[in-house]
C-alpha cells in the first residue's frame, strides 16, 4: 500500500476536483502493473493499472488501491464495474470514499460480486493524502492553508528599504512544491501593491498553474503587475468581497478544493480569527527583523484559553530555516 501511495503522489495537485489515487496489480508477491489518476476526466488509477497489464488476470492477482473504487458514473465509468469485469478476485483498499453519497458502496458492490475485499489498510495515511478533497467533498468548502515566510519575531517584512527576503532561496523552492499541490492562491490587495508577486509554480515539472485570486475592498488595483500581465493573466481574478468566508464558499461552489493564502498579514490574521485555516505551513528565518508587517495581524483570541493551537505539528530543517507544519485546533482549553 505504501508503494501504491507513492504511485498516487504522481497525480498530487493535478487531479482536482478528484482525489489523487494510486493502484498496483500484484501477482506472486511482485508488482505486475501500476497506475495513478493523472487528471480529472482521465482514467482512474484502477483502470489505468489494469490497462497496463496486457495479459489475462490470474485468479491469484491482488489489486491494491489507495481509495475505495468509485461505483457511479461521473466523468468516467464506475471502477467497480471494470474491476469485476477484469477478472480480479482479490482487492485491498486503503481509505474509504469520504463522499457521503458513496462511502462504503464500492466495497459492498465488490463483495456482492464475490470478490475478496480487505479495506482499511494504512487507512490513516491514505486518507490524509487527500486532505483537501476530503474536506471539499463533505462540506463543499475548500481546504485552506496559511503559508508565509516570517522572522523569529513574527514579521513578514524587513524594515523599509531593506532586502525583501527573510527566508532562503531553498525555502522558497520548497514552497513551490506546496503551490503545485493547490487549486488556488489568495492574496490581499496590499500584498499585490507592495510586493508585485508572481504567484507562479517554478521548478516543479508538469505542475498546473493554480488560479490566483486577489481580495480587494476598493477594487482599484495597479494593472501593470505580474498577475495581470504575465502569461497566466487569464488565471487571475479580483474579488471585491470583504467577507473571506463568503469568498471561500463561492470558490468551493466553483470546484476549488484547496486555497493557499500567501498574505499579507491582514488577510492571514482575518482567516485565523474567523477560524477558516485548516493547515499552516510557516517558513521561519533565523532573524529578528522588527519589520512593520506582522505575520498574523488579526484581532487575536480573547484569552489564552480561546487561542488556536497547532495539532499534529511537524518541522523540517531547510538550511538555517525551519518549516513548521501543523493543523490549528479551535477548541477552547477546558480547565481541569
Amino acid at each position: 500500500m505504501r508503494v501504491a501511495l507513492r504511485e498516487a503522489r504522481k497525480g498530487l495537485g493535478r487531479t482536482s476536483p478528484n482525489p489523487a489515487v494510486g493502484a498496483l496489480l500484484v501477482i506472486g508477491g511482485k508488482i505486475a502493473a501500476r497506475g495513478h489518476h493523472a487528471r480529472a476526466g482521465l482514467a482512474h488509477a484502477e483502470i489505468e493499472c489494469l490497462r497496463r497489464f496486457k495479459k489475462k488476470v490470474p485468479k491469484t492477482a491482488i489489486l491494491y488501491v489507495t481509495l475505495e473504487p468509485c461505483s457511479t458514473v461521473g466523468r468516467t465509468g464506475p471502477c467497480t464495474e471494470a474491476i469485476i469485469g477484469s477478472g480480479v478476485r482479490h482487492v485491498v483498499i486503503g481509505a474509504p470514499d469520504p463522499n457521503p453519497k458513496h462511502a462504503g458502496r464500492g466495497i459492498e458492490i465488490l463483495k456482492k460480486a464475490g470478490l475478496d475485499v480487505r479495506s482499511g489498510i494504512l487507512s490513516g495515511e491514505c486518507s490524509a493524502f487527500n486532505e483537501a478533497y476530503n474536506k471539499w467533498i463533505t462540506t463543499k468548502l475548500p481546504f485552506v492553508i496559511a503559508k508565509c515566510g516570517m522572522s523569529l519575531d513574527g514579521r513578514l517584512s524587513m524594515p523599509p528599504g531593506e532586502p525583501r527576503w527573510i527566508t532562503s532561496a531553498a525555502s522558497r523552492r520548497h514552497a513551490h512544491q506546496l503551490r503545485a499541490q493547490v487549486d488556488a492562491i489568495l492574496i490581499g490587495a496590499g500584498t499585490l501593491r507592495a510586493d508585485n508577486p508572481r504567484l507562479t509554480v517554478r521548478g516543479v515539472r508538469g505542475a498546473t498553474q493554480p488560479w490566483r485570486f486577489v481580495l480587494s475592498r476598493a477594487g482599484s488595483l495597479p494593472r501593470k503587475t505580474h498577475l495581470f500581465a504575465d502569461r497566466f493573466a487569464e488565471r487571475t481574478l479580483v474579488y471585491n468581497e470583504s467577507n473571506l468566508a463568503t469568498l471561500l464558499r463561492d470558490l468551493g461552489e466553483k470546484e476549488i478544493t484547496s486555497v493557499l493564502i500567501e498574505g499579507g498579514g491582514e488577510i492571514l490574521g482575518q482567516a485565523l480569527d474567523q477560524r477558516l485555516v485548516d493547515k499552516v505551513q510557516l517558513y521561519v528565518g533565523p532573524i529578528f527583523t522588527g519589520g512593520p508587517i506582522i505575520a498574523f495581524g488579526g484581532t487575536g483570541a480573547g484569552s489564552t484559553q480561546e487561542a488556536p493551537r497547532l495539532k499534529r505539528v511537524s518541522h523540517i530543517r531547510i538550511g538555517q530555516d525551519v518549516c513548521v507544519i501543523g493543523y490549528p485546533s479551535y477548541d477552547a482549553i477546558v480547565s481541569e
